[in-house]
């Protein structure tokens, strides 16, 4: 069977390339993080996937993260992980562009921020023009509003 890419698996292949990232760090007491900066590599896997490999240096020393990110037709949404060697979890993601086809908002749970439990997060890929983007973590809030954790700019090399 051949699935034929969507415009949805044509999105993400205007991530593909090779990009430099820097994190900004956060001033916010219940998320401090430090400045990270580094290097992506964003491969397509065929037509229907993109595999983005990340290393550089971090608050706590040098590490890796991995994405994949496809589009399912069946449940109408995008669907990937998300996996960095500075923590134990895998990520699991589903989600969908906004209206003007500019962000992916992607929705997952894992370990509460508080330390206890399971919580909402929710990363977002904007795309601010074909050389810049941004990728933004946020946690889901009790009151139902969604806390930014981090924010990083990312700059196509070629």
């Amino acid at each position: 069977m051949k699935f034929e890419p969507q415009k949805q698996h044509q999105w993400l292949q205007q991530l593909v390339g090779e990009w430099t990232y820097e994190t900004e760090a956060s001033t916010d007491p219940e998320c401090p993080s430090g400045a990270a900066r580094g290097r992506e590599t964003v491969r397509a896997l065929g037509d229907l996937w993109i595999v983005a490999e990340g290393h550089g240096e971090h608050p706590a020393g040098p590490g890796g993260t991995l994405m994949a990110l496809g589009f399912d037709p069946q449940k109408e949404r995008f669907v990937g992980s998300w996996l960095g060697s500075m923590m134990p979890n895998l990520w699991v993601y589903e989600g969908q562009l906004d209206a003007g086809g500019r962000s992916l908002d992607l929705h997952s749970e894992g370990p509460a921020m508080s330390g206890e439990g399971r919580g909402k997060y929710r990363d977002v890929i904007e795309i601010v023009s074909p050389d810049h983007r941004i990728f933004s973590g946020h946690a889901l809030k009790p009151d139902g509003s969604w806390h930014r954790l981090m924010r990083t700019h990312y700059h196509r090399v070629r």
